[in-house]
């Protein structure tokens, strides 16, 4: 888990720079596809089929749909303010699934675990100094990402009992891919330099790379638990 949201940061970091000089669904695009592609070249040899044999297809689907929903608006807000504030309002996002976890997976959650949570909540804020950029209205398109991808936390330790981390890191991928690349014939910018290419590379590779790692994570432990753990993105994120 920790390894996983290592990696977001500069993820993160590449797709603000990126946010700049090209537009946001081909950004989307570049992070799901590649993505797809390395995830099916890593564990299609092994698994073939059964890759994408899933005993619960709606619930892939709604991961992968909220897997969308969450990275969209995320790219669409974090051009408009500072990766502070945008790594600060994801820092919601452990809170939702702490909070979600006890309806929807009946984990018990006691008040150790909302400390760890909230003091981890708190320290994310002093340590990033958000400052004024909560004024602005990307804000709200900030929140629903986070809120999406609580939900895709929590579907994610649910689909754990029934799927593998293979099948649930590829179909994280798929509506994503699929659904942004019938929009790149109207928007697509060939990258401008060799350098912008390796970003586009790199952001499905650190975006897949880190979803199977967190992935696993879910499967292997409770939702309440692991979710703290997203805090570790703050060195990351104050450091970039």
């Amino acid at each position: 888990m920790v390894a996983g949201v290592s990696l977001f940061p500069f993820m993160n970091a590449t797709m603000k720079y990126l946010a700049l000089h090209y537009p946001v669904p081909q950004i989307v695009w570049a992070r799901f596809t590649g993505h797809l592609i390395i995830m099916l070249v890593v564990f299609l040899p092994h698994y073939g089929r059964r890759l994408i044999a899933t005993r619960r297809p709606a619930i892939q689907l709604a991961r992968s749909v909220l897997m969308l929903v969450s990275n969209l608006v995320f790219v669409a807000a974090i051009g408009r303010v500072p990766l502070a504030t945008a790594s600060a309002i994801g820092f919601t996002s452990p809170l939702l699934v702490t909070a979600l976890s006890m309806p929807i997976l009946w984990e018990r959650v006691g008040p150790r675990r909302w400390s760890a949570v909230i003091v981890g909540f708190l320290g994310a804020l002093l340590v990033i100094r958000p400052g004024a950029g909560f004024a602005d209205p990307a804000v709200l398109l900030l929140l629903i990402s986070s809120g999406a991808y609580a939900l895709y936390q929590i579907l994610t330790r649910w689909i754990s009992a029934y799927d593998t981390a293979a099948t649930g890191i590829v179909f994280a991928a798929l509506m994503g891919s699929l659904a942004t690349s019938l929009w790149m014939p109207f928007v697509f910018i060939p990258p401008r330099t060799w350098f912008d290419a390796a970003l586009f590379v790199g952001i499905g590779l650190l975006g897949g790379f880190g979803h199977y790692l967190i992935i696993r994570a879910f499967q292997l432990g409770q939702a309440a638990v692991l979710a703290p753990l997203g805090y570790v993105e703050l060195v990351g994120t104050a450091t970039l």
